[in-house]
């Protein structure tokens, strides 16, 4: 399960008033979830085992089998996490330094069908593999392409300074562009990021 998790993107979530990053993963053999709010990152996994006991606990006039309860809990959570959340489905969340509960209520075949997920603080290499390396991965690519478009721009610049000096001149005057100054664009651009993040 936490293997197919790993393919799973992370997707902006509203529990209640609180706003995480969440995924998951669900099989017939039980389901994984992993969210966080970027200060804690917290996890449940659960076996078929642990599924139909709890979905007796919370609904106790619903006789269905593990794998359909499974199937239908993933029905009302891909969609959340896809942004289109099932407007007949609530949650709420309630989640402290140790724990996180989110209690989802949503209908099924006409009577009202309940769910926890009761999240304890993930592992540390668990929040590595999910968190920390994608994370440092996409900035190593990202830095790879500002280089590589810094690259091009200064040729691009060069070039022009080429054309300019043989003599070419530009049908529009509006088109004209400063050369790229890599310095000025990196002070302009991290001050942007401190102002956005202030």
């Amino acid at each position: 399960l936490e293997r197919s998790l790993l393919t799973q993107p992370w997707a902006s979530v509203c529990f209640g008033e609180s706003t995480f990053l969440a995924k998951a993963c669900f099989r017939d053999t039980g389901y994984i979830l992993l969210i966080s709010d970027l200060s804690s990152v917290w996890y449940e996994s659960a076996d078929a085992k642990a599924v139909g006991q709890r979905s007796k606990e919370l609904n106790k006039r619903l006789t269905v089998r593990v794998p359909a309860f499974l199937h239908r809990l993933r029905n009302l959570m891909c969609p959340l996490l896809a942004g289109q959340p099932d407007a007949a489905t609530c949650f709420s969340c309630h989640h402290t330094a140790s724990s996180l509960s989110l209690h989802m209520k949503s209908e099924l075949s006409g009577l009202p069908f309940y769910w926890d997920f009761h999240c304890c603080p993930a592992p540390v290499e668990m929040v590595s593999r999910h968190l920390v390396q994608p994370l440092i991965r996409m900035s190593l690519v990202l830095q790879y392409q500002v280089q590589e478009l810094t690259s091009l721009l200064l040729q691009k610049d060069a070039e022009i300074k080429d054309y300019r000096e043989s003599g070419a001149a530009l049908s529009r005057d509006r088109l004209r562009t400063e050369p790229f100054q890599e310095e000025t664009f990196q002070q302009k651009f991290m001050a942007e990021v401190r102002s956005g993040a202030s």
